[in-house]
């Protein structure tokens, strides 16, 4: 079973599930402002962490698959689940295959979009890169995923992103990367499910095309968008704003497309 904590004294449970790269860890800075509204359970995904890895491949069908293990364990059902990049491709997946287990589905700086052949070349592109030279990869890369107006205010939380990617293992990251390339478009998924869903989306992202993003956003009352002024990571560059949308927007309601 997936490693997994649990903390907070809210009623509410919230799934937490981190990106590519990182680990449960990276919900420290936001978790303070989410502990008292919500019960946090902060998950280490596949080949992640302290969580094994399953094979040469981890689709994000996998993944989800072993989140529910954890969720039915703890008999959370219904249940909000918030996931960060490659954890919102499994919370995606999640609410495709379970979408009765879940009140609510935070995209937090992720898409619903499939990769285009271009990102999926990338991907596989890396591949050869983190088997040779993982540090480097690390080095060259997290920097990016900052908001570029702010690196030298960021400067101390670059360096711990840096530290838990490169405590990740390499045949781990591998897995993902290929299960990230194959992921799947699930505009269909965001559309049909009935819970509310929230995005929570950077005017600075690098890696998610957030213009594209918000124009093929579904017109639903159940969906609400907002951009905050960031990078990649909110949960490090804006906590408090992003915890205060999440504490407002799943437990009470807000008028759609407000900007931070």
């Amino acid at each position: 079973m997936l490693h997994y904590e649990i903390s907070g004294n809210g009623k509410e449970p919230l799934v937490l599930l981190h990106g590519f790269m990182e680990n449960s860890l990276i919900w420290e800075e936001m978790e303070p402002y989410l502990s008292t509204s919500f019960r946090l359970i902060k998950i280490d995904l596949p080949g992640h962490g302290q969580s094994k890895t399953y094979g040469e491949t981890h689709p994000m069908e996998l993944m989800a698959e072993q989140v529910k293990n954890v969720t039915d364990k703890l008999q959370l059902a219904p249940f909000h689940i918030l996931g960060h990049s490659m954890g919102g491709y499994v919370s995606l997946a999640l609410v495709e295959k379970f979408p009765h287990l879940l009140k609510s589905m935070t995209l937090f700086f992720s898409s619903f979009l499939a990769d285009d052949e271009d990102k999926k070349e990338q991907r596989l592109k890396s591949l050869r890169i983190i088997k040779e030279a993982f540090p480097n990869y690390v080095k060259a890369g997290v920097p990016n995923l900052f908001n570029p107006n702010e690196k030298d205010i960021l400067e101390g939380k670059i360096e711990l992103a840096k530290e838990i990617a490169l405590s990740t293992r390499t045949q781990g990251v591998l897995a993902a990367v290929k299960g990230m390339a194959e992921r799947k478009d699930h505009t269909e998924t965001i559309s049909t499910f009935e819970g509310k869903i929230l995005l929570i989306a950077g005017k600075h992202d690098s890696a998610v095309k957030t213009e594209l993003l918000l124009k093929k956003l579904p017109g639903k009352t159940n969906i609400k968008s907002y951009v905050v002024d960031c990078g990649h990571n909110g949960h490090w560059e804006k906590p408090a704003i992003c915890a205060e949308i999440i504490n407002t927007e799943l437990l009470h309601n807000l008028p759609k497309k407000l900007v931070f």
